[in-house]
């Protein structure tokens, strides 16, 4: 579904400031796969995604979405492939426009547009039923600005415009970590509703070692713009914060007597 191969990003380079941000990074994501990425500030999660995105081109390797070679499309080319969502609930909607509105340029995304504009009554009856999915009432407010929401509605209303069209892969950017707890709670448990019963193929990353652990199908870890472990299956669903602290904390010190000079 998803085909990674030796990818490689770096900012400024042949500078004083030049970063490595992704380092030789190869992964296959399969089609319905659930994936959960972790690791610190500047491991290079963000770029990853924006790599798949298209927001930035490789330096060098390859990506594939689809079956289709896609490393040097432009991101809105890439539109039809992809759902993203920002860590910032203002990112995903437009504030001026209605709820109804909002929804109806998401179903559009990737497809080609006429010259007309509105929505139908058969569109507007099926926007009721998908909203009533998110529990907030939003059903009955699709004349409603977007601008009059809070940010925990305009995030679920986010997830359901960019899972709408069932996108062939879907992009989640730390998407709860500007909420409250509760909000964030009930944002990630509607995501895992959403990607189990349409069976996406999604790629979440998150700070939150419990929501790592606890959601997907398969754990990465990153570090450096290097995969460090790759998790799923049994040994997922059996690992704990405090596994996953240890052995990157062991994974770091053996980088560093790696990196110590030999003393005779």
């Amino acid at each position: 579904m998803v085909i990674i191969e030796n990818l490689i990003k770096i900012f400024n380079r042949h500078t004083i400031d030049e970063k490595v941000a992704i380092d030789g990074i190869g992964l296959e994501v399969v089609k319905g796969e659930f994936i959960t990425v972790i690791g610190s500030n500047g491991a290079g999660k963000t770029t990853l995604l924006n790599l798949i995105a298209g927001t930035y081109l490789p330096d060098e390797g390859k990506v594939f979405i689809d079956g289709r070679e896609v490393t040097l499309l432009p991101e809105y080319q890439r539109a039809k492939y992809l759902g993203r969502i920002f860590q910032n609930p203002l990112m995903g909607t437009a504030s001026s426009m209605t709820i109804e509105e909002n929804l109806a340029m998401a179903e559009l995304r990737g497809k080609s547009r006429g010259l007309s504009w509105g929505v139908t009554k058969r569109q507007r009856d099926r926007y009721k039923e998908f909203l009533k999915i998110l529990g907030l009432g939003l059903e009955d407010r699709l004349s409603d600005r977007v601008s009059l929401l809070s940010g925990g509605q305009r995030q679920c209303l986010t997830l359901l415009m960019a899972t709408l069209s069932l996108p062939k892969l879907l992009l989640l950017d730390e998407h709860t970590a500007s909420l409250d707890p509760k909000t964030a709670e009930k944002v990630i448990d509607l995501t895992d509703r959403i990607v189990r019963e349409n069976e996406l193929t999604t790629i979440m990353i998150t700070h939150n070692m419990n929501q790592a652990i606890n959601f997907g199908d398969r754990m990465i870890m990153l570090h450096e713009g290097k995969i460090q472990f790759d998790i799923k299956g049994q040994e997922k669903r059996h690992l704990t914060v405090e596994e996953v602290v240890k052995r990157f904390g062991e994974k770091l010190e053996d980088e560093t007597l790696l990196c110590k000079p030999v003393v005779e």
